[in-house]
């Protein structure tokens, strides 16, 4: 029985980083992802500047792939009142499709193993991880779970979430739009939902929007929740109006839950929305995802490195600092999305806000980190 280093569950941003971080420090890292590249994936589609040092220590410049460079932030209630501030640290717009194929082949340069696998079943047992995936069974020493936002894993991991119906429902969409800013990430507020809109590298702009299911359902149909819900926001009325879709059909994902999880389950180290969800606000998920993989990478190493280090202080360890590093802005992004639903609270929120840059940077710097040296 061969025993690999580390098995990887998912290839999404944070699974495909952390594979990229373990093999550059010497570590056989097998992924598994269920999808072949490049695919797209319901997703904000801006990636905060704090990662972009990590990324470029691991090879990886997004600038010089097309992303776009963003800079600035406008926020818009349903009836219209909108708030504009720039970013504290800015950003950069680039496809999921894009993204996450460029990781994934820089993972297949620095030796990868990548198998087009399901995982339906981890077992921890004797100190190693006992994996089964398409009808073969794995094993590894060290399991890193990347699947995203929800999973049959977490099901037979016996994560509570998984047990619950969630009212969330995010739709996502390609679009052209000649006059929309290079520069500006957009959040507008519809009844029951709201949306983001920013530039890929494509020139695309990219539309994902959350909804609440109950506001959705009584239309049960996207073309017609846009018209009747969507486009009371004036802003997103005359975007719709003007833009010309890529995709033949939108990209859709249900039941996304935005419940508390732990970083670590059955001694497996959870990264990106397996780990925790955070309120797309700014869409600061793609750079909390990354950063996550790097948290992840640094006590595997340390774990391999040091024989005194063992598995639980290596778990002990991840959770403590994945809960230092992330816990305020889950906790920020919990209480903005409250006030973003409550029609009345959000009018008065954003007007405030809108007549202080100050107060409106200090709500953004509250959902984004600090630059990852």
């Amino acid at each position: 029985m061969y025993v690999h280093d580390i098995i990887i569950i998912g290839g999404g941003l944070a699974g495909l980083t952390a594979a990229i971080d373990l093999s550059c420090q010497g570590y056989e890292v097998v992924l598994f992802e269920t999808n072949t590249y490049p695919h797209h994936k319901v997703c904000g589609e801006y990636i905060s500047n704090e990662v972009r040092p990590y990324l470029k220590r691991l090879g990886i410049d997004l600038s010089a792939e097309g992303a776009v460079e963003i800079t600035d932030f406008e926020i818009s209630t349903v009836n219209g009142y909108k708030a504009v501030a720039r970013l504290p640290l800015g950003g950069m717009g680039m496809s999921r499709y894009a993204f996450d194929n460029l990781l994934y082949q820089k993972a297949i340069e620095q030796g990868v193993s990548c198998n087009f696998l399901k995982v339906t079943e981890v077992e921890y047992k004797n100190d190693r991880f006992n994996i089964k995936a398409g009808n073969k069974m794995f094993y590894a020493k060290v399991v890193i779970g990347a699947y995203g936002k929800r999973s049959v894993l977490d099901k037979s991991l016996g994560r509570d979430f998984s047990f619950k119906k969630n009212a969330w429902l995010a739709v996502k969409g390609h679009f052209y739009h000649p006059s929309f800013p290079q520069n500006l990430v957009a959040l507008h507020n519809f009844e029951g939902g709201y949306g983001g809109l920013s530039r890929t590298e494509s020139g695309a702009v990219n539309f994902c929007y959350l909804a609440n299911y109950q506001s959705f359902k009584r239309y049960n149909d996207i073309a017609k929740f846009n018209q009747n819900v969507v486009a009371e926001n004036k802003f997103l009325k005359q975007f719709l109006n003007e833009a010309q879709p890529v995709f033949d059909s939108p990209k859709t994902i249900a039941q996304i839950s935005f419940q508390k999880k732990s970083p670590v389950v059955n001694n497996i180290l959870m990264c990106g929305d397996t780990a925790g969800l955070i309120h797309p606000l700014c869409g600061n998920g793609m750079a909390m995802a990354i950063h996550s993989a790097k948290l992840a990478s640094t006590v595997i190493g340390e774990y391999f490195g040091k024989a005194a280090y063992s598995r639980s202080q290596m778990e002990h360890d991840y959770a403590k600092v994945w809960n230092r590093t992330f816990k305020q802005r889950l906790w920020y992004g919990r209480k903005l999305q409250y006030l973003l639903l409550g029609k009345r609270y959000f009018e008065v929120g954003v007007r405030m806000v809108g007549s202080s840059k100050n107060l409106l940077g200090f709500l953004i710097q509250k959902t984004h980190g600090q630059i990852i040296e």
